[in-house]
């Protein structure tokens, strides 16, 4: 039987770090974006979250928890879909 120690920690442990985000509070289509956007729309909406994550406490853990996870949609640590996509390539 796994001693006390032994045990990982609870679930929230895990997610804890997103409390402290400096998306917290914004709304989630700046960070998603809508089916179908394209050219100078979604580079603006991205830009403006890209700034959000700029100065975020969290920034590294989220943008670990992405690349470790494989987040397919989003925003996330400051990265976009295809510049997560291109980091993973090169891994």
């Amino acid at each position: 039987m796994p001693q006390p120690s032994e045990l990982p920690g609870t679930y929230t442990d895990f997610w804890d770090w997103q409390m402290k985000g400096a998306c917290r509070g914004h709304e989630s289509a700046v960070f998603f974006h809508p089916d179908g956007e394209r050219g100078r729309a979604r580079l603006n909406r991205e830009n403006k979250a890209k700034e959000v994550c700029h100065g975020c406490p969290v920034l590294e853990q989220c943008r670990d928890h992405a690349l470790r996870v494989g987040e397919p949609y989003g925003i996330w640590g400051g990265l976009s879909e295809s510049e997560r996509a291109i980091i993973l390539r090169t891994r």
